[in-house]
């Protein structure tokens, strides 16, 4: 596949599996304005990029803020002249027992998850509506809103949410040639999740193909789907899990 022409924003991508997106977008020739809430993430991860020759611009906020959103599309027109693909990865988990679930963390998740995805989604396909060459936008859904999840009662919800929104937009996106769809990861090997010292272990034996995703499965199927490749998939959510939730063992030891 090739990126040579293409613009991308990624958000989340300081590190973890929106990094990884952003490192094989700009291996094959993107142009990627990445987003981070962590400022210091942000410079880490451009530098880096800009070291292998890639172009890469970062820009730092919060992803839920509309004024971050509109410079994230603002730079990215700015900067490299138009904007041909959106990947809304940035989101939060807050885990919490539902019978005690503070409204706090409830909204929270919320407006990171559904809210920044939204108006990002909207923002993009205003200034992809106004060049008139189509594009493409991807939300990262997860494997909770297809199976339930202990603890991850609202978590789980904001992810099914986007998978709709997805089905949604293609009524509403379709006649400017916007594809719009999810990839549902599961449990993924990153920063934070190897944090943990039980979760390889855990997930190596809960999951039919053997082991966890890394970064690299979650970010190839990303690439895919907002490839010229895959115009014609849109409205359509793909699971990343190694089988998981055609089993669906709980993590949890009882």
């Amino acid at each position: 596949m090739d990126y040579k022409d293409k613009v991308a924003i990624v958000t989340g991508a300081g590190q973890g599996i929106g990094l990884e997106i952003c490192k094989q977008l700009v291996q094959q020739g993107a142009k990627v304005v990445l987003n981070d809430l962590d400022a210091s993430l942000v410079c880490e991860a451009v530098e880096g990029m800009m070291d292998e020759n890639g172009e890469c611009t970062g820009v730092s906020g919060d992803s839920s803020e509309m004024a971050v959103i509109q410079q994230m599309v603002d730079t990215a027109v700015a900067k490299f002249g138009k904007l041909d693909v959106v990947v809304a990865n940035a989101g939060i988990t807050l885990f919490g027992d539902f019978l005690t679930y503070t409204a706090e963390s409830f909204f929270e998740v919320m407006k990171v998850n559904l809210g920044g995805s939204f108006f990002l989604a909207q923002a993009a396909a205003n200034q992809m509506k106004e060049q008139a060459s189509g594009g493409s936008i991807l939300f990262m859904s997860s494997v909770t809103g297809h199976q339930a999840h202990e603890n991850l009662a609202a978590y789980g919800m904001s992810k099914a949410a986007l998978e709709m929104l997805a089905k949604n937009l293609v009524i509403e996106l379709s006649p400017y040639k916007i594809n719009v769809n999810t990839v549902a990861p599961g449990a993924t090997l990153t920063e934070r999740t190897l944090k943990d010292k039980d979760y390889l272990g855990t997930w190596e034996s809960i999951t039919p193909m053997g082991r966890p995703a890394s970064v690299n499965d979650i970010a190839k199927t990303v690439l895919f789907l907002v490839s010229e490749n895959a115009r014609h998939i849109t409205g359509q959510s793909v699971v990343v899990d190694g089988g998981w939730t055609s089993v669906s063992p709980s993590p949890y030891k009882k």
